[in-house]
């Protein structure tokens, strides 16, 4: 069953990632990135996966991949992820991961695989006019990146969850077939909820509805003036009946770490504008630091391709170890 964020047990190792498909935003930060910097200070063993393989799950190429792989680092750095605690690394440079895919698509069925929700929601999702293999085969792929390295929590949202509950079944039927070998990992569901866009939908990169990390104060000014709102001047936390106006409040409230009921208040009949010039203000304040250290970063990818680059190296061994068990375990391959 999935675990709150309380914070990790003795030698906790956690795999958690992203797809290099556009920069992260405040979405992103509040779901997930303070949670992998809190559990990295809490003394946990992260592994951060930048799952590039996965964008053709769902378009055709791959656009901009190098620029999108280095942008997540710095949006990583930035946040706090300090690569001397935590192993940043790319799917595509650990082939190992790959040999892992074909075992655990054998433990699996394929009715299993059209039934997982989430690929169902892709799926109806995609950019692509039929569906790829790769997208039916999205859960396995995430098992290999999870269990490669013997994750025992993985932070995810709640739509997530049926793809851990997948890895879950793979690691279990290996155990059962050829003797233990992995961890049933267990779900880190963050405290957060759901943040909404600009236009009152859930934050997304494809949706184009985000804050970005990497955006300018002015970006991020032009962002939240388009945001969709209502006529009523009287400023209201009601997620129901004012979704837009409730979003902001909730983006605002986070980044100043209060109750969105209490920023509404505050504003009262001043509107729309009003609204958005102190979300404005809220989120500016809030992502200063974080933009100053991503500047600094930017300032030098070789530090950049140099994090990957050790990140890549740790995660090789530790995958051909794990692929060595498996071989072993399942007797006879090489």
């Amino acid at each position: 069953p999935p675990t709150s964020p309380e914070g990790p047990g003795p030698m906790t190792r956690m795999l958690t990632g992203d797809r290099p498909t556009g920069p992260l935003h405040l979405g992103h930060y509040f779901g997930t990135l303070q949670n992998r910097v809190r559990l990295q200070h809490s003394g946990a063993e992260i592994f951060v996966v930048i799952a590039d393989y996965q964008v053709i799950t769902d378009r055709d190429i791959a656009d901009d991949l190098l620029d999108h792989t280095h942008g997540l680092v710095l949006d990583y750095l930035a946040a706090g992820i300090d690569p001397a605690r935590a192993t940043v690394f790319t799917h595509s440079a650990v082939p190992a991961l790959n040999q892992l895919l074909l075992p655990f698509l054998s433990l699996v069925s394929v009715a299993e695989l059209g039934r997982n929700p989430t690929v169902k929601d892709e799926i109806a999702h995609s950019r692509q006019s039929a569906v790829s293999g790769l997208m039916f085969t999205y859960p396995a792929h995430q098992a290999a990146d999870i269990l490669f390295c013997k994750a025992d929590v993985v932070p995810v949202g709640q739509d997530q969850v049926p793809h851990l509950e997948v890895t879950r079944t793979i690691a279990r039927r290996f155990n059962d077939r050829y003797g233990s070998v992995f961890p049933e990992p267990e779900a880190m569901l963050s405290a957060a909820p759901v943040l909404l866009g600009t236009d009152g939908t859930k934050m997304s990169k494809s949706r184009s509805n985000s804050i970005p990390l990497s955006a300018t104060a002015d970006e991020t000014a032009a962002l939240i003036r388009r945001a969709t709102t209502d006529a009523d001047r009287r400023i209201t936390y009601d997620p129901s009946a004012r979704p837009g106006v409730s979003g902001l409040l909730q983006l605002a409230a986070l980044c100043q770490d209060r109750d969105p009921h209490a920023v509404a208040a505050e504003i009262g009949d001043g509107g729309a504008a009003a609204l958005k010039r102190a979300v404005t203000e809220a989120v500016n304040t809030r992502l200063a630091p974080i933009r100053a250290r991503r500047a600094e970063y930017a300032r030098d990818l070789s530090y950049v391709r140099e994090v990957l680059h050790e990140g890549n190296k740790r995660a090789n061994a530790v995958a051909e170890t794990t692929l060595d068990e498996v071989r072993a375990a399942m007797g006879g391959f090489r």
